[in-house]
């Protein structure tokens, strides 16, 4: 993925920007977006229109920015797996990650997590497999708003690994997918805490457990998923980036790199994205896009490993 090289003069920002969410409003990308356009506002550098077009596990939105014209005006956020495992996963992503797209930020990362209803007899993710060992005949589906996540090679490697039948079940955005799961539709789901959070106050949902190694500050009651036996999920933590068509001029990108990374040091936004289970991870487009090359790397033999192939 290409970054923004030195440029001496940074272009001023155009105006209106749109921003544009390849998930349904009401997710933890759109939570995302709306708060740092409200901050750039603020800032004063200028309006930010967001703009949802969600399909295709988040693809659909990204290929409207890359065949965009490449004037800054038009910008993506970027769940990481669509540049770290989408390329690997999908026989035609309808992009090339590396060649079609530059990295202008990143802006937090995406502590994940499993979810259930709240009425269901179970606790904890062992808890789950426990009960659905107990009861074969119990629909085992995990809903996900991203075919080929993180979270999905996650469930695929639990299955081999706890000789469980869990069937990933695809939506178009959190949203829908977490109605389902609070109502025992699916009878877990997987998505960012952040996009969660409502609900779980609300007592609609409960937790199984949370993805990395250790757990969260909003939620320290709730267990990681590696400290209940399985590791498959410590890795599934990813973040969420900015990126725009690849021949945006190098002076625009460095603009937008710099709104954003100054948007990122508002305390009132680091508040409110802190309370929806995010955590701010502010760096540059040359370090994101140095991150991009890292994990895609590290998941090349998990899915070689899982076989997964995505049309």
């Amino acid at each position: 993925m290409a970054f923004p090289a030195h440029a001496e003069k940074k272009a001023p920002l155009p105006e209106p920007m749109t921003l544009v969410v390849g998930y349904a409003p009401g997710g933890a990308a759109d939570t995302v977006a709306r708060a740092y356009a409200e901050q750039l506002r603020k800032d004063g550098a200028g309006t930010v229109i967001v703009e949802n077009r969600p399909g295709a596990s988040g693809r659909i939105g990204l290929n409207y920015v890359k065949d965009s014209k490449p004037d800054g005006r038009t910008m993506y956020l970027v769940p990481s797996p669509l540049l770290t495992i989408f390329p690997l996963t999908y026989k035609a992503p309808g992009y090339d990650a590396q060649t079609d797209l530059r990295a202008v930020a990143t802006l937090v990362d995406i502590p994940t997590a499993i979810a259930t209803g709240a009425s269901q007899p179970f606790d904890g993710m062992k808890g789950y497999v426990d009960w659905a060992k107990k009861n074969p005949s119990a629909v085992t589906s995990l809903g996900v708003a991203t075919l080929g996540s993180s979270g999905h090679l996650g469930i695929l490697a639990v299955n081999e690994n706890h000789n469980m039948k869990i069937e990933p079940v695809a939506y178009r955005g959190a949203s829908p997918m977490l109605i389902d799961v609070s109502s025992g539709v699916v009878s877990i789901g997987w998505d960012a805490v952040a996009s969660m959070m409502p609900l779980y106050q609300a007592k609609k949902i409960k937790f199984l457990g949370v993805s990395g190694t250790k757990r969260l500050d909003a939620l320290p009651e709730v267990k990681t998923l590696a400290e209940q036996g399985f590791p498959e999920f410590k890795a599934a933590t990813s973040f969420y980036g900015i990126v725009v068509p690849a021949k945006t001029p190098d002076n625009t990108v460095k603009g937008l790199e710099d709104a954003f990374l100054k948007a990122s040091e508002a305390p009132e936004l680091r508040e409110q994205l802190a309370a929806k289970g995010l955590v701010m991870a502010p760096a540059k487009g040359a370090d994101m896009a140095q991150r991009t090359s890292e994990e895609l790397a590290s998941w090349r033999p998990v899915v070689e490993r899982t076989g997964i192939v995505m049309d």
